[in-house]
């Protein structure tokens, strides 16, 4: 099974356990990668044989759009089980980082890895 791979995508959402969070839109940095079988896409060179990137960045802003996150963890967790359901792929891991202000700016996140990638 190979990999594809999106890094650096930025979604904006509301996101953070404090009130003050959820009254603005933060940026999360998500990088993800899904196993597919890259030789039949190759084999044809049409884009139907594996994972279409703009769609996956779309799905993933449509779900940041959806609705306001306490925790980094629930978004992550959602989006790797909509990757899942939505796209052709057994196997996913997904990374969110979000910036914040600890006592000096830093980054945090989550890293989640969902169904069974085949050998």
């Amino acid at each position: 099974m190979d990999t594809v791979f999106i890094r650096g995508l930025t979604v904006e959402t509301c996101i953070g356990v404090y009130a003050w969070e959820q009254r603005i839109r933060q940026a999360l940095r998500v990088d993800v990668e899904l196993a597919t079988d890259a030789a039949r896409a190759a084999a044809g060179d049409d884009i139907g044989g594996t994972v279409d990137y703009a769609q996956v960045a779309r799905r993933l802003q449509a779900l940041a759009d959806g609705q306001s996150w306490a925790l980094v963890e629930t978004f992550a967790e959602r989006a790797a089980a909509t990757i899942l359901d939505e796209f052709d792929t057994p196997w996913v891991r997904l990374s969110v980082t979000k910036a914040v202000r600890l006592p000096q700016r830093t980054e945090v996140g989550v890293v989640v890895e969902r169904g069974e990638r085949a050998a």
